[in-house]
């Protein structure tokens, strides 16, 4: 995802952002139409954390999870930095448990030289991701809540910029536990092919959630992935989520990695699930 020219870049922006506000709008105008009915639990999202929740989308809805973040990483005077606009995940409810996923993003990518800005910018749209989610077990216990979820990542829908050779492949287990009417632990365990690599990258989250309103929660997490060839990659991140109603949430994260390979992340988004007729 590169981009060479300045004014081509804006336009794609402003078309990427405008389509996320249009959404947001008709989400907001949706909510209040379906709180007239039957009042459904507070939606669980994907995001702001790397860990994926065991939940499934309940059937006959569709819910949206989208935002945007900045990441940065300095060595040796020089500075690369990330832009991801519209990090879209749309995820549906085919049945009881079992829902199927999308996701795109925008990427514009820049690298500084003793803080002067060179020419060579890349940016355009990241594969497809393509993938499933499926409920296995409810939580008892000490036994965990689990779900397994996989994706497909589509090299023929990526930019020149960002078009990899071969299809990414990357699946994981979801665990949840419940530590009181207010706290949780969540982890994921699994695996990643991807970068024209045959190379498996084993990945791994935890997570560890606080309400510390009833709108208001917070969050801490650990995350990271083990090559089978190369270094292992650790980062960590914390934010905040907050509840506008049952159907909509608002988001916002900062992190950095324990590891070389990110100096800053800053993160916001917005998720919010549209009702099916017949609910």
């Amino acid at each position: 995802m590169k981009i060479s020219q300045t004014l081509s870049t804006s336009m794609r922006h402003f078309k990427f952002l405008n389509y996320t506000c249009i959404l947001g709008i008709f989400a907001t105008s949706s909510m209040s139409i379906a709180q007239e009915n039957a009042p459904l639990d507070a939606l669980i999202t994907d995001r702001p954390d790397a860990t994926e929740s065991p939940n499934a989308v309940p059937k006959g809805f569709l819910q949206v999870e989208t935002g945007a973040f900045y990441e940065s990483f300095e060595e040796n005077s020089i500075k690369n930095e990330t832009y991801t606009f519209n990090t879209t995940l749309v995820r549906y409810g085919l049945l009881d448990n079992l829902e199927l996923r999308l996701g795109w993003d925008f990427v514009e990518g820049k690298t500084k030289v003793n803080g002067s800005a060179i020419d060579d910018v890349t940016s355009g749209l990241n594969p497809l991701l393509f993938g499933f989610k499926t409920s296995i077990a409810k939580e008892n216990g000490c036994f965990p809540e689990i779900g397994f979820l996989g994706h497909l990542y589509l090299p023929f829908t990526a930019s020149n910029d960002y078009k990899p050779e071969t299809t990414g492949v990357d699946f994981r287990f979801a665990f949840a536990h419940t530590l009181s009417e207010n706290s949780n632990l969540s982890y994921n365990l699994g695996a990643a092919w991807g970068d024209d690599s045959s190379e498996a990258a084993y990945v791994y989250t935890i997570a560890f959630g606080q309400g510390i309103t009833e709108k208001l929660g917070a969050y801490a997490e650990l995350y990271g992935d083990v090559p089978e060839n190369s270094k292992a990659n650790h980062f960590w991140d914390a934010g905040l989520t907050y509840l506008i109603s049952n159907n909509v949430q608002l988001d916002a994260t900062v992190g950095t990695s324990i590891t070389k390979g990110q100096d800053l992340l800053i993160s916001a988004g917005m998720s919010f699930r549209l009702p099916s007729k017949q609910n």
